[in-house]
């Protein structure tokens, strides 16, 4: 059955950023799939109504609650699975995120906050997972955004940041190759605790609605389902590569209005 390819039966993986948004639907998905999960996140009480869904899928999940803004405590999580499962099959690094500013006053720390924090923290929590994926043949998938690859003003550090991420999945795949897959999503406007404002605004909510086409801002499932494509062997022969998830966009489907400098 080719339904059997998507299945992730008593795999083990670790999701950052998992208290809610993108990681919280990945987590209970990959729980759907068949895995058992550990979460991470800063908020203690939102990891366990997430690991309250696993549970309900029939699986088991280890809460980790953590300030991930530290790449040492993200690189902790693979030992944290090894030790709780026996083992590691998948790294969905989802942490990450910058709040939008004017180029000028994006100062060198702002911007190197944003890289480790995007950038560090993925690649501390994959080097230190890279053992036990090389040996179960498991699989790293980085969550990027289609500001990684398109133009807006307000985003150098967050949309650099996530270019590197974007390339980062590239590069690590390359050196895990053959048996460690790497690959990334670059994701589009989803409706998560991101957009509430947007969200929440009907008018905002059209016009971003309008400039995309597919004509709808995305749901968090939509990654979660990727998320498990790439992690299983449906997408066994994939790697190194990014899948834009991002209801088609070229071009930015909100701006935030900053004026011409000069």
């Amino acid at each position: 059955m080719i339904l059997d390819r998507f299945k992730l039966t008593d795999q083990v993986a670790v999701v950052t950023g998992a208290g809610r948004g993108i990681g919280a639907a990945t987590a209970v998905a990959l729980a759907e799939a068949g895995a058992d999960v550990v979460i991470a996140s800063r908020t203690a009480a939102q990891l366990e109504e997430v690991a309250s869904r696993v549970s309900a899928a029939g699986r088991r999940a280890v809460t980790v609650p953590v300030d991930l803004s530290s790449p040492e405590a993200a690189a902790a999580l693979a030992a944290t699975a090894v030790a709780e499962f026996g083992r590691l099959d998948l790294v969905v690094n989802n942490v990450g995120g910058t709040y939008p500013r004017p180029l000028l006053e994006t100062t060198a720390e702002f911007l190197e906050e944003a890289f480790r924090f995007n950038v560090a923290t993925a690649h501390a929590l994959t080097a230190a997972a890279a053992p036990a994926l090389l040996e179960t043949g498991g699989s790293v998938v980085n969550i990027s955004s289609v500001m990684g690859r398109v133009s807006g003003r307000g985003f150098a550090a967050y949309g650099t940041a996530k270019a590197a991420l974007a390339h980062y999945t590239r590069l690590a795949a390359a050196d895990l190759a053959p048996k460690v897959r790497v690959n990334a999503i670059s994701v589009g406007s989803v409706a998560t605790s991101a957009l509430e404002i947007v969200v929440g605004n009907p008018e905002l909510k059209a016009k971003m609605e309008s400039a995309t086409p597919l004509k709808r801002i995305g749901e968090a499932e939509d990654i979660a389902a990727t998320v498990v494509f790439l992690a299983s062997r449906a997408g066994g022969y994939i790697t190194g590569k990014i899948l834009e998830v991002d209801g088609g966009l070229q071009t930015p489907n909100l701006e935030l209005g900053l004026p011409d400098l000069g």
